[in-house]
């Protein structure tokens, strides 16, 4: 069995400012239901806090992790033996791939609230995905996991 380096593995959550637009949905539902009264209202607070909170929770769930010789991006799962170099996007190169230089093709994990990002490129014949562009707040240590799990699988 080969061995694989330490594992990655970071979460993309939602901003903090989405936190307080959750309570914010949660009062506008307690505004609409305050002519029913009180309880309707606090239902309204509660369940409409808890809600958008939920959505804030589930939009923020995504993982991008490097794991037993593997690139699991969301729902796509990689071995790293297919992947070829990565290229660390700063802001301004992360706004341009994922709007004018983007690809149809390619697996966008994207969360537009990251203002970095890593574009891996592809190197098997038989897929064809050409890159893969993940929005991650460390592109350097997801970078450096991808090579040294390149390395060990190699």
């Amino acid at each position: 069995m080969q061995s694989f380096a330490a594992p990655y593995e970071e979460r993309l959550t939602a901003p903090r400012s989405w936190w307080l637009i959750s309570f914010l949905v949660g009062v506008s539902f307690a505004l609409i239901l305050l002519p029913f009264g009180t309880l309707p209202l606090l239902g309204g607070l509660v369940g409409g806090t808890a809600a958008a909170a939920v959505v804030a929770s589930a939009y923020g769930a995504q993982r991008i992790r490097v794991v037993g010789g593997f690139l699991i991006a969301g729902e796509a799962k990689i071995p790293v033996s297919a992947l070829g170099e990565a290229e660390i996007l700063d802001p301004e190169e992360t706004r341009a791939w994922r709007t004018y230089k983007a690809d149809t093709r390619a697996f966008l994990l994207l969360r537009a609230y990251i203002p970095t990002a890593l574009r891996v490129t592809v190197t098997d014949p038989e897929d064809p995905t050409p890159y893969l562009y993940l929005s991650t707040r460390e592109p350097e240590r997801l970078a450096d996991a991808l090579k040294t799990a390149r390395s060990a699988a190699a």
